[in-house]
């Protein structure tokens, strides 16, 4: 549905998130998470029929009342139903970052059943879109092999080309950029901690190079934070990663009822109902 959108429609005022107005705005790839990107992913995962498991940490004194044990720390972790992908929400979890921000979920797949280690893995942080997510998640479902690449890093730069993405001038093979030099996707070097199977990124050499890894990041000003980071390991396959990168660059708005400060007026905006 493409809806008519204008960035001087007044927002309300500060209020909960069930009271504020919902807006369709664009583009999505500045829109943030709503503040949902938990319930909006894990939701996805329910309706695939992916099983959910709770993982609770805490202390708890001899003479201390069950009510009153410290949760220290807590994550859940979402299994598909041939096992042989998971997503895990680790935001509660002590995460690492990305970009100077802490990952909410971590996305991995294995080969086939007999290996407990994952072939690949992707990082998201907070205020990735939702519906960006949830399509690369549902791309991965869709998979018979979610570890086995079948195309070439071209695809991942086609699709947001085809959205009006413009190919960077100095790497046209490797990186792209929305038309305003906001929201980047680049192939390179991959950040540490990055978990990857290929036994190529355990270089020995501290100058040499491993395998190329997809990243993407949006920046909205030039040597701020991020508004978002993701990050993907050098075997995820490319078509994965495309759905990703279509979803993103999407002209669809989309509906949000909380908007990123350092974002919200860049975006267009329409009321919704």
């Amino acid at each position: 549905m493409e809806t008519p959108l204008n960035p001087d429609i007044p927002l309300d005022p500060p209020a909960s998130n069930s009271a504020r107005r919902a807006y369709w705005v664009g583009p999505r790839h500045l829109a943030g998470d709503d503040g949902r990107l938990y319930d909006s992913v894990a939701d996805t995962l329910a309706g695939l029929g992916w099983s959910s498991l709770a993982i609770v940490r805490g202390r708890q004194e001899p003479d201390e009342a069950p009510d009153d044990r410290q949760v220290l720390r807590s994550t859940v972790l979402h299994i598909s139903q041939d096992t042989l992908r998971w997503a895990q929400w680790v935001l509660a979890d002590e995460p690492f970052h990305l970009g100077e921000l802490p990952i909410s979920w971590q996305v991995c797949a294995r080969a086939d059943t007999n290996s407990p280690l994952a072939q690949w893995s992707a990082y998201f942080t907070p205020d990735v879109p939702g519906e960006v997510l949830t399509d690369f998640l549902v791309a991965l479902d869709a998979r018979d092999q979610p570890a086995v690449s079948f195309a070439g890093p071209e695809l991942v730069l086609d699709a947001v080309t085809a959205h009006g993405w413009l190919r960077d001038i100095d790497q046209p093979h490797a990186a792209a950029t929305d038309p305003t030099f906001t929201s980047h996707l680049s192939l390179g070097e991959v950040p540490p901690l990055i978990q990857d199977a290929d036994p190529r990124t355990l270089v020995a050499e501290a100058d040499a190079a491993g395998p190329a890894g997809w990243q993407a990041w949006a920046e909205p000003a030039l040597g701020t934070q991020c508004l978002w980071a993701a990050s993907f390991a050098a075997s995820v396959p490319h078509d994965l990663v495309a759905a990703f990168a279509a979803s993103l660059s999407s002209t669809a708005p989309v509906l949000r009822r909380v908007l990123p400060a350092s974002t919200r007026d860049r975006l267009l905006r329409a009321p919704a109902g």
